[in-house]
């Protein structure tokens, strides 16, 4: 696997036309009269159409863990795609996808031991909703359909999952269509209190009580599910207070309530743990994941359900479809085959336990940031952290993209969300790569002001 820089041979790729594509959370005017091109990868290192060498430092989009350009993945697509390259999964089956939900239990909490396949983290949490629903109905529980989701939380852009989020800019425009009877909890972000943290931040546990006064304004009777990411990863790496998802569970299981953990971000490692829920011992009802299930290679999600779930939703003639839901690439083939690959990676080169060992380097070095020019807070958790900016007198989030675009033109990816950057590398990453990450930001820090 390689952990240098590719060599540049100075050449250049043609600008592709720009004016078809639609591009999905992007300033598309702003990009086009200055693109930023990918045109390969391998290791910890893209390509860009200069010939440039860019230093991974998000994971390409928080899913390619075990870095790029992995042989074995794309051995195992080539040899897939050529044997059988789609399988219906409608009263229909193949292997690699009974093979596949073996082996994602292996590492799944105790007691969440059955998986529905899906294409993205956006339908596992629709998918995840439609469960709860589909258990409580099942469980003579009919009225329960409310769901409570959290401020700042992010689940996608279904219309499920963007209504129990809670992110302004994704649900206004849509407001008048989301789904009725859905609450928040407030977020967990307070800098006031809790800038600087590393690790989990002491202060804000009691956000959890809000959960309490919740369901006594619409009753547990009434009340399907709570969903919330353990870590909130597209807000800005939002962390849960000391203690707060523990409480979150223990209220929700004295009143009848499943809890679903959204792990799309968290899970396969990015903590050092398989999941956020085995880092932080607070098993929920159901987990939903994608992104590194399979290293970012071929779209694919999965839901974790518990014994309990499932074994609800089962009754009735064996004849009965029993949860009328589903997908086209529900399992695909191809995509099953690239995560057994990516499974085999991460345990043989024990990629999680490797994040885990170099989350104290990779604390120290973030944290190293701070006394730069208006940095307002930094947050870190495993190999995952947020560096917060105050605005700029040219408008909120103008700060964070100068300061992106700087280091992108400078041989670094970050992530930008507003004013926040977020640095989530590979779990294959060096520590001198996690220096050069923290440098490159530190220049481009300093060259923006």
């Amino acid at each position: 696997m390689q952990q240098q820089p590719p060599q540049s041979n100075n050449s250049s790729i043609a600008t592709p036309d720009m004016a078809s594509y639609w591009m999905p959370f992007t300033a598309n005017r702003q990009f086009k009269e200055n693109p930023r091109l990918l045109t390969q990868a391998e290791g910890m290192y893209y390509t860009d159409d200069r010939g440039q060498a860019v230093l991974d430092a998000t994971a390409g989009l928080w899913c390619c863990n075990a870095g790029h350009g992995r042989k074995k993945i794309s051995e195992a697509v080539s040899k897939q795609i050529n044997q059988m390259d789609y399988a219906p999964s409608f009263q229909l089956g193949h292997p690699l996808a009974f093979e596949l939900a073996n082996k994602l239990t292996q590492l799944s909490p105790d007691g969440l031991d059955k998986v529905f396949f899906t294409n993205s983290g956006s339908e596992s949490v629709d998918t995840a909703l439609k469960m709860a629903l589909c258990y409580h109905r099942a469980n003579g529980q009919p009225s329960r359909t409310r769901f409570i989701g959290r401020e700042l939380g992010y689940h996608g852009v279904g219309f499920g999952g963007i209504s129990v989020g809670g992110i302004g800019n994704n649900r206004k425009t849509f407001s008048g269509q989301l789904l009725q009877g859905v609450d928040h909890l407030p977020h967990t972000l307070d800098i006031a209190n809790n800038a600087f943290s590393k690790g989990l931040p002491k202060n804000g546990i009691e956000k959890a009580e809000v959960l309490e006064q919740l369901i006594t304004l619409h009753g547990a009777e009434n009340i399907a599910a709570v969903i919330v990411e353990p870590m909130s990863g597209s807000a800005g790496v939002i962390l849960p207070p000391d203690g707060y998802l523990k409480r979150l569970r223990e209220i929700t299981q004295k009143h009848g309530i499943l809890l679903i953990f959204d792990e799309v971000i968290t899970g396969f490692g990015r903590l050092g743990a398989a999941f956020a829920s085995e880092f932080w011992q607070v098993t929920p009802d159901i987990i939903t994941t994608a992104k590194a299930i399979n290293n970012g290679a071929i779209p694919m999600g999965a839901v974790f359900v518990s014994n309990t779930i499932h074994a609800t939703c089962m009754q009735g003639p064996e004849s009965m479809i029993e949860f009328f839901h589903g997908y086209t690439y529900s399992g695909h083939p191809v995509a099953a085959a690239s995560a057994l690959a990516t499974l085999a990676i991460y345990q043989e080169e024990q990629l999680f336990e490797r994040a885990k060992n170099l989350s104290q380097y990779f604390e120290d070095a973030v944290h190293s940031l701070k006394g730069l020019p208006n940095i307002i807070d930094i947050r870190n958790i495993g190999l995952v952290a947020g560096i917060q900016f105050a605005p700029s007198d040219k408008g909120a989030g103008k700060r964070g993209y100068e300061i992106f675009d700087h280091c992108f033109r400078n041989g670094t990816l970050v992530r930008a969300t507003g004013d926040i950057l977020a640095l989530s590398p590979p779990l294959i990453v060096e520590k001198s790569q996690i220096d050069d990450m923290v440098n490159s930001l530190s220049d481009a820090i300093l060259a923006v002001g």
